[in-house]
């Protein structure tokens, strides 16, 4: 257990805003503010001189933006970085890009002590930063094109015929941005079923995030919509503080409670998916803190569904991974790497099959 306070460095161009932040970190005694920078240049001599335990990121600055900093901070002194971000679709897409340059989780700006939810968002963001500046982070090298690696043996022997395919029910949490942005990348065109995803991201982002997805490759990403009809090659995310599941081959969103502290749920999905299609389902768990989804996978496997979980050494945090694995309900455990080539192939061996 940590004893001393955690050491963050602050990078906000705006005074007001730097101060509230600074004045909402420091009400935590376990959480100390060692640098505030007004700008990205400022940031990475702070990460590299102070060696803080975390550091928030800014996404508009004025030399350098919060973008260029979080992959100059990847790069030269790898440190946990939370974007702290408006809700402004630039700024949320830059965002975006920031979680594949290696930041670990975006949030929104507190709007400040007028607003009526602004403790609650206050305690939200000084725990998110304490998970994440739990992570141990790798460092970045400057994308060169990587070979391929060869995916490891199926735990267990994969079944001879496999099934049918009817849906592809994905769930991620820290570094899972990134991860289904190169998922998404290497997934062909013509990918036969479709694909519902519950990504664990902060209020508001939704959107922007299935908008930057969008941009990843071939196939259409959108919020997932009460009710339509769900297409082969069509990527559905849960909306924001919605639960998303299929029904009669429509996408189905709810308000229901949430299950363990999460809406939307991994184990809402999977368990949505098992009772729709059974033996037909296959589940992909990726990179991500905690346990969610751990009793839907074990629901889907009792159902015929198999299971795809991506491997520890290309996960930013095995939690949610990790407990499917360790549980044994995994059919294979998978690189990223290879994880868009072992999908594509288990979706259209069970479509010739079927």
């Amino acid at each position: 257990m940590r004893t001393e306070p955690l050491r963050i460095v602050v990078a906000e161009d705006s005074p007001t805003a730097r101060r509230l932040l600074v004045e909402i970190l420091r009400a935590d005694p376990a959480l100390s503010v060692v640098g505030e920078a007004k700008d990205g240049v400022e940031a990475v001599e702070l990460a590299q001189r102070l060696r803080p335990h975390l550091v928030t990121m800014d996404i508009q600055m004025p030399r350098m933006d919060g973008l260029e900093a979080t992959r100059r901070i990847m790069t030269e002194v790898p440190t946990p970085v939370v974007v702290v971000s408006t809700l402004v679709e630039r700024d949320i897409q830059t965002s975006m890009a920031a979680l594949r340059a290696g930041a670990l989780a975006v949030l929104q700006k507190p709007l400040g002590p007028e607003s009526p939810d602004f403790d609650a968002e206050s305690r939200r963001l000084r725990d998110t930063l304490k998970a994440m500046a739990e992570v141990k982070v790798v460092r970045r090298w400057p994308d060169r094109g990587t070979a391929p690696v060869p995916p490891p043996p199926a735990t267990p022997a994969p079944r001879k015929s496999p099934p049918r395919t009817a849906v592809v029910a994905l769930a991620a949490s820290t570094g899972g941005p990134a991860a289904l942005f190169r998922l998404l990348s290497e997934l062909p065109s013509d990918f036969p079923s479709p694909v519902l995803v519950v990504q664990h991201i902060a209020l508001g982002f939704g959107q922007g995030l299935a908008s930057w997805l969008a941009t990843a490759g071939p196939l259409p990403v959108r919020v997932a919509e009460e009710g339509e009809l769900l297409l082969p090659g069509h990527v559905y995310l849960a909306p924001d503080d919605r639960h998303l599941g299929i029904q009669d081959g429509r996408a189905q969103v709810s308000k229901a409670a949430p299950v363990n502290g999460f809406r939307p749920s991994a184990t809402w999905l999977f368990r949505s998916v098992a009772k729709a299609h059974g033996a037909e389902s296959l589940a992909v768990v990726l990179t991500g803190m905690g346990q969610d989804g751990l009793e839907g996978i074990r629901e889907l496997r009792e159902a015929g569904g198999r299971v795809l979980a991506q491997d520890e050494e290309s996960s930013v945090v095995f939690g949610m991974p990790g407990v499917v694995v360790g549980a044994g309900l995994a059919d294979e455990v998978v690189s990223l790497a290879s994880l868009p080539a072992r999908l594509t192939l288990a979706v259209r061996a069970g479509a010739q099959s079927g």
